[in-house]
């Protein structure tokens, strides 16, 4: 049975959602506000619904201070987003944005496929090696000579999706569209900001570069 973890201070809200998943076989969690949230995390949910504006600690906050905890899918759910909202909140560690007022059968069917995407994964035994770079695709980690790089989830996504297709060149839309799973159009800010990221990352090992940027096309993961 998965466990999800509900965390709003909409307390009708709640007990809405509570109630709804519980009829579809899933163990919840509930918390009210992000302190709560923070102590229950080690229940280890299998998936999250993080409210974005809570008083005194909001969902980005706590998605910053637990993600390096957990793996699970973060799905915020606010009321409105712009596009920096949504750069920030994906930067933080979360994977999906819902829209209040949502559709149940649409939250349960998002949820339905971050659940999927995550048992995927989970069966997937594969390692790969790249020089001095090495990526446990069961795992879901990178090591650079022995060392453990840490990365968020998504920074992990588009290494993985770039290095198990080396050589071919995607443009940002699509790295966005394959690491985040989403039906919308790509967000490029994202992708570059995570790739600028995960550079930075690496150069604190090596000099040697493994993504590589096709100017006007997008990025490549070197042969």
């Amino acid at each position: 049975m998965n466990r999800i973890m509900i965390v709003d201070d909409d307390t009708a809200l709640v007990k809405m959602l509570e109630s709804y998943f519980s009829l579809k076989k899933y163990e919840i969690i509930t918390a009210e506000n992000g302190t709560d949230a923070l102590k229950k995390v080690e229940m280890n949910p299998d998936l999250i619904l993080l409210d974005v504006n809570m008083p005194q600690m909001d969902g980005i906050e706590v998605c910053r201070r637990i993600r390096d905890k957990i793996s699970c899918p973060i799905l915020f759910l606010t009321a409105k987003v712009d596009e920096q909202d949504r750069v920030n909140g994906l930067l933080s560690g979360g994977d999906d944005y819902i829209l209040k007022p949502f559709s149940l059968k649409e939250l349960d069917a998002r949820i339905t496929a971050h659940l999927k995407r995550e048992e995927r994964h989970k069966v997937k035994r594969e390692y790969k090696f790249h020089g001095e770079l090495s990526i446990d695709y069961t795992a879901k980690k990178v090591q650079i000579e022995g060392n453990d790089m840490e990365l968020t989830k998504l920074e992990y996504g588009i290494i993985e999706f770039l290095s198990m297709n080396p050589g071919q060149v995607f443009d940002k839309e699509r790295i966005y569209e394959k690491v985040c799973g989403y039906d919308a159009e790509g967000d490029s800010r994202v992708v570059t900001e995570l790739i600028r990221r995960i550079r930075k990352k690496i150069q604190a090992y090596t000099v040697t570069e493994y993504i590589e940027t096709v100017w006007g096309m997008g990025y490549k993961w070197k042969n």
